[in-house]
């Protein structure tokens, strides 16, 4: 991943990496090594994973999640960090009638909130960039800026970054 965005942006000093299983977050040096990376691969929370199980509970498609959470002007509270308990969280404020975009909206922020964390533990250098699966999402996308107070770049190829720097490496050999 940081040979990936080196290659494609070199003055990315920040990458969050958002798939499917698993998020990680590194800070590169001004060459492009890794200086500092955490992982969170023990739990879907803050994952696709995590996002389609809520699409099902909220019965929307995931690809309109990014849209919908922006036109949320009161994001609904989501504290569980679990998947299992944050689907049933939603069902909850599904039925105390929240909006459906309120809600996608606060599972957004719950994501936000989730890196946010992880890059306390090894700190954020801008510019950043965002890669995986989940950078295709523009409302988690604009909820991270805002949590983390920095301008998210997104990957062009945000979802082959981390076979860009596997050819990146390859070519070295």
């Amino acid at each position: 991943h940081a040979a990936g965005a080196y290659f494609l942006k070199p003055r990315i000093r920040t990458i969050i990496d958002i798939g499917g299983q698993d998020s990680k977050a590194m800070t590169l040096d001004e060459k492009g090594k890794v200086k500092n990376f955490v992982m969170n691969d023990k739990c879907a929370a803050g994952t696709g994973r995590f996002l389609e199980v809520m699409a099902r509970a909220l019965e929307v498609d995931l690809d309109e999640f990014g849209a919908m959470s922006l036109r949320s002007n009161l994001p609904s509270k989501i504290s569980s960090l679990c998947t299992v308990f944050a689907e049933s969280e939603v069902i909850s404020l599904i039925a105390r009638g929240e909006k459906r975009q309120d809600i996608i909206a606060g599972i957004h922020e719950s994501i936000a909130a989730r890196v946010s964390s992880m890059l306390a533990r090894i700190g954020i250098q801008e510019p950043v960039m965002m890669t995986g699966g989940v950078a295709r999402n523009a409302g988690v996308v604009a909820a991270l800026g805002q949590k983390l107070g920095a301008r998210i770049e997104v990957s062009d190829y945000m979802q082959v970054n981390g076979a860009i720097g596997a050819a990146v490496l390859a070519s070295s050999i």
